[in-house]
């Protein structure tokens, strides 16, 4: 079982910059790909960002590559997003997750998700 807690979110202006944390509890995190999705007002869940767990290498979606950053600390059993250059469309609630399939961009390759902080950007 993984339990995992996001932080982080708040209201920004647009070109600001945020860094979410994912809190994660069990005693293999570092078996675990993490990912972050997002969704906006009225729309789907989408995927934003991927890490897997001890080569660290990183996924992105389109939209977002060049300007967020996802890292981890097995140590600490934590996740970060770093988001750079906010623009109104990256308005959404962010949601960390956990899981260990191969699949990148999928929902259902993530067992665990987290409730989620809410991203606000201002125009």
């Amino acid at each position: 079982q993984v339990q995992l807690v996001e932080s982080g979110g708040g209201l920004v202006q647009a070109g600001g910059s945020l860094r979410l944390s994912c809190a994660a509890s069990g005693r293999t995190f570092s078996n675990y790909a993490m990912g972050w999705f997002r969704q906006a007002p009225g729309k789907e869940r989408t995927f934003v960002a991927r890490i897997t767990g001890t080569s660290g290498r990183t996924y992105y979606a389109d939209s977002v590559k060049g300007r967020f950053t996802i890292s981890r600390d097995n140590a600490k059993k934590m996740v970060y997003l770093q988001m750079n250059s906010l623009q109104p469309e990256d308005t959404a609630v962010y949601y960390c997750a956990a899981g260990t399939s191969f699949e990148v961009n999928s929902e259902a390759a993530y067992a665990y998700w987290g409730q989620g902080t809410q991203v606000t950007v201002s125009s």
